[in-house]
């Protein structure tokens, strides 16, 4: 199996080490992984704030860049949910039913971090090895978009040295929301302290979560805070073996 990483305009700009875990991870598990070059932003920002139109274009610079590969793994259900959704609006919207079969086929093997581990590739134990208490931020769109359900927490129990703590409230927005932090910073704000009050009493030592916005907006927090607790992306979690440890310091 080709898996190609579309590893988010986050995760390179801020966070590239998640990129690398998650290579790291599959190729341990015997993966043969793809890092196309021709990758660009997934869209998502332009959707979300109206310009459909002006999406058309990375839609169809996506459905070029990953239509040879057998699937493609996203360390974000925020892209993922993407693709696999609103895609098609934009392809629909331009007019082009070529374009729209094509965004059919190839967002149908797009898969979350999660997703591709369990029902893809039919693993839960992925040999990790991370010795610290962690509490688990459910992200929207991995639940809501995507129906991730309990596959992340599934990985998550199955590591070696690993305490999961469970988070209060942990269905709640974190208030990040992309644009929406921009646009209604107060409110998101509040809702990420809200968030971090719940991170904070769980006792955890590490948040995991697997959307690099969600991390870098609680993450913030904490850090402000200096709440002791620091975060890390699921595949750094998953990606951690004895004396390979991912994702330290925060």
């Amino acid at each position: 199996m080709r898996v190609a990483l579309l590893v988010t305009c986050l995760n390179d700009a801020l966070r590239p080490g998640t990129g690398q875990a998650v290579v790291s991870l599959l190729r341990r598990l015997g993966v043969d992984v793809d890092f196309p070059l021709a990758q660009t932003c997934c869209g998502q920002p332009l959707v979300n704030t109206g310009y459909l139109d002006e999406a058309v274009p990375l839609v169809r610079s996506f459905v070029r860049t990953f239509e040879s590969h057998d699937a493609v793994v996203v360390p974000s259900g925020s892209c993922a949910g993407s693709v696999r959704h609103q895609h098609a609006l934009v392809a629909r919207r331009a007019g082009d039913p070529g374009l729209a079969t094509a965004v059919e086929e190839v967002s149908s093997r797009v898969h979350e971090l999660s997703e591709l581990l369990v029902d893809v590739l039919g693993v839960t134990d992925v040999g990790a090895y991370y010795p610290h208490t962690v509490t688990y931020h459910p992200t929207c769109h991995s639940l809501r978009m995507l129906g991730v359900g309990d596959r992340p927490r599934r990985l998550l129990e199955a590591v070696r040295g690993l305490r999961l703590v469970d988070l209060p409230a942990a269905e709640e927005c974190c208030g990040f929301g992309g644009t929406f932090a921009l646009k209604n910073a107060d409110t998101s704000v509040a809702m990420g302290f809200d968030k971090v009050r719940h991170v904070r009493g769980t006792g955890a030592e590490v948040l995991v979560a697997g959307d690099t916005s969600c991390l870098t907006h609680l993450g913030g927090m904490l850090t402000r805070q200096r709440a002791g607790v620091r975060v890390a992306h699921l595949a750094q979690v998953l990606a951690s073996t004895e004396g390979d440890v991912w994702g330290e310091p925060a």
